[in-house]
């Protein structure tokens, strides 16, 4: 079964939570597939993982890029896989109905939003219910990801 990690974002927004996470993605030799709920969104990322960081950049791109079968992140607003990602990021309370068809997925969702932490409590259910594994992170009072038993 596909390994689901939720990412509780109560220190750090989406903005500067995903980059780090992809960056570690990358190192570890996987293509990553970020599914966002709009293509505004998906344009605002895009515009992100350029500048997040004074000397840094994740090499990605989206449908207005092209070559998605070049890209290690590709961002869309479509259920799709053109890049052949093994890691799903889910965001914006977006959902992929075959998470089955990936390694691991995680699921960012904003901690100060009640009705995102309750649509991820009820995905949560529905994933144990599939037999996924999941599993929960937090983020400390210093931006750090604890692992939640």
């Amino acid at each position: 079964m596909t390994e689901i990690n939720f990412y509780h974002l109560t220190f750090s927004p989406l903005e500067r939570a995903l980059p780090k996470l992809l960056e570690r993605t990358l190192e570890g030799g996987k293509r990553a597939l970020v599914l966002a709920a709009s293509e505004a969104r998906v344009d605002a990322l895009n515009s992100q993982l350029w500048t997040y960081e004074e000397r840094g950049w994740l090499p990605h791109g989206s449908a207005k890029d092209g070559h998605a079968e070049q890209q290690p992140i590709w961002l869309t607003d479509s259920i799709e896989n053109p890049n052949g990602a093994s890691f799903l990021f889910l965001t914006d309370g977006s959902e992929h109905p075959e998470v089955a068809a990936f390694e691991r997925v995680f699921e960012l969702f904003d901690g100060r939003d009640d009705a995102a932490v309750q649509a991820a409590r009820d995905r949560w259910k529905r994933y144990r219910e599939a037999g996924h594994t999941l599993a929960y992170w937090r983020q400390d009072d210093d931006g750090r990801w604890e692992k939640a038993n």
